[in-house]
Formats: structure tokens, C-alpha cells, sequence
């Protein structure tokens, strides 16, 4: 004759499978892989964010760059359909007190709680080679790529700056140095 469990065993061990079966559903849900809220970009906003006008050539974006994160966020690179070749620079101080812009290793750094500033003559992202003018005015897509893979995108708005009078010539043409950087003036908006 068959066995018969009582309703108490029947229900702890049904209870028991449920759990046993639930638990790695619940692994899997709070795994910082499939979290959002884990994702650097979710962190990031950017505020004043603006692009110098230009005809050809070079451009530069600007803003503040705002991390509501406790983990301090790293901009490893940018896109835009303005331009097919876009670095993150900064501009520094020579050895004979010059200023000079270069390309940032490493990145943005943006603090936890904190901003990283991009301006006219400090950090900035660079358009090199613009894929069409760039009209007062115009708004002006850029993807942010953070170090843990990670996108957001802001628009822009295209704005006169007059800070920025020059002329480039492209890589590889600046006269007197090899640098491709070299005979810029921060003053040119990036």
C-alpha cells in the first residue's frame, strides 16, 4: 500500500522546490550586469552644453559633464555625425610657458558628485574634420562612450563663440613643428 504524506510535508517540500527554483531568477535579476542603474552612462548628465559655429575644418564641444554617482566615471571618447574624427583634448602648459592642445590620455575623469568642466581653452571634445559647417544655431548630436562600455547622448546647440579667429590647417601641415596640435591657440575654442 502507497505511502501517504501528510499535508504539512507536502507543502514544506512544495515551498522547498519554489525556492530552489526562484533563487537563480533572483541572482540573475540583481546581477550588476543586467542592472541599469550599474551602467556609468546612467550616472552622467551634461548641462550648458554647446558647439563652436564653423564653415570647415574643426569644431569643439563644451559643457559641464555632471556625475550623480559615487563612483568617479571615465569619457574614454565621443561621436557625432558632425564629424568622422572626434578626440577628447585638453590644453596644457609647455616647458617655455606656451599653451598647447594635445589629446587627453585616459579621458574625462568626471568625480563622483562632482563636474568636469569643458571650455574654451581647458578640456574640450574636438571635431577634426567636419563632415559639413556648423550653422549658428543648429542642434548637433554627441554619444558619449564611458570606460565600462557604456553611451549617452546630448544635443547641442551650434553657437558663435568669437574667441576663435584662426585658421587650421589639417594634420600634418602646421608650419614649424610636427606636432599636429602645434601653432593653436587655445583661444580657438578647443
Amino acid at each position: 500500500m502507497p505511502t501517504r504524506t501528510s499535508p504539512s510535508r507536502s507543502a514544506r517540500l512544495l515551498r522547498g522546490a519554489v525556492a530552489v527554483a526562484v533563487t537563480p531568477l533572483l541572482l540573475v535579476g540583481c546581477s550588476s550586469n543586467d542592472n541599469p542603474a550599474a551602467r556609468a552612462a546612467d550616472s552622467i548628465t551634461i548641462s550648458n552644453q554647446w558647439i563652436k559655429a564653423a564653415d570647415s575644418d574643426m569644431s569643439a564641444a563644451f559643457g559641464d559633464l555632471n556625475n550623480a554617482g559615487d563612483k568617479d566615471v571615465t569619457v574614454v571618447s565621443a561621436t557625432s555625425p558632425a564629424s568622422n574624427r572626434i578626440e577628447l583634448h585638453e590644453v596644457v602648459a609647455s616647458a617655455d610657458g606656451t599653451k598647447k592642445m594635445q589629446p587627453k590620455e585616459g579621458g574625462f575623469v568626471i568625480p563622483a558628485h562632482g563636474t568636469t568642466p569643458l571650455r574654451p581653452g581647458a578640456n574640450h571634445i574636438m571635431f577634426m574634420g567636419l563632415n559639413g559647417p556648423l550653422r549658428t544655431g543648429a542642434q548637433t548630436p554627441v554619444t558619449l562612450t564611458f570606460d565600462d562600455g557604456s553611451t549617452t547622448t546630448f544635443t547641442a546647440q551650434v553657437r558663435d563663440f568669437p574667441g576663435n579667429q584662426e585658421n587650421y590647417a589639417p594634420e600634418g601641415e602646421m608650419s614649424g613643428d610636427a606636432s599636429p596640435h602645434a601653432g593653436h591657440s587655445p583661444a580657438h575654442g578647443g
